[in-house]
């Protein structure tokens, strides 16, 4: 089952395109806003609801959306609860939209680090935003890439050191190489062939891909 779940940041008008074949929608919170703007409804809003004007959450309601109010004071960002939601309904791939853009740095971060998530083992999972796409590898996992030829692709381990990189149809090969932590030799690497991928032996890594527009060069 595809999941699409929408948090309350930035939605670029490009990243509406991955809502289509959503088995179903959550809203995280203000994502019900940015839906709305769409003229789309989610199946389900969850979160403490400080981010959605009530009359919006009545609008909702009353087109038989389901509403999840939880306290504010909760161990979870609203994005982690929409997040377990999509598990619990049975999702197999899940499509994070508006987890990044706008002016909370640290929710970006945190729902960037949510793709980290154990329970998240074994679901594709990606994050969207205008162009760029961000997943997770995991040891043993390896992870084809989706991108073109002339698509950039930066790949950061968190957590410790990536152990045993391997990459394939990358300009700059790695046969498996350390990254680690808190270094820039993995950032922006080129696909020159396709199919390419990336695997490793330990660790994790986050990998980014970025479309290059047409007629851009770096």
């Amino acid at each position: 089952m595809k999941v699409a779940v929408v948090a309350s940041g930035d939605l670029d008008p490009a990243d509406a395109a991955w809502l289509d074949g959503a088995e179903r929608v959550i809203a995280a919170d203000g994502g019900a806003a940015s839906l709305e703007r769409l003229g789309r409804r989610p199946d389900l809003l969850i979160g403490d609801l400080d981010s959605t004007d009530p009359s919006l959450v009545d609008r909702l309601t009353q087109a038989g959306v389901k509403v999840e109010q939880h306290p504010a004071d909760k161990e979870a960002s609203d994005t982690e609860l929409a997040l377990l939601a999509a598990m619990q309904l049975g999702a197999d791939e899940i499509v994070l939209l508006g987890a990044i853009g706008g002016d909370r740095l640290d929710h970006e971060l945190a729902n960037l680090l949510l793709l980290a998530d154990p329970a998240l083992r074994g679901r594709r999972v990606r994050v969207v935003h205008a162009g760029n796409t961000v997943r997770i590898v995991h040891p043993d996992q390896p992870l084809a890439l989706d991108g073109r030829i002339g698509d950039l692709v930066t790949l950061l381990p968190i957590g410790g050191e990536a152990i045993g990189v391997t990459t394939a149809g990358l300009r700059w090969p790695l046969d498996a190489a350390t990254l680690h932590m808190g270094r820039s030799r993995g950032l922006s690497n080129e696909i020159v062939a396709t199919p390419a991928s990336v695997r490793l032996e330990s660790g994790l890594l986050l990998v980014v891909e970025r479309t290059r527009e047409e007629g851009v060069s770096t």
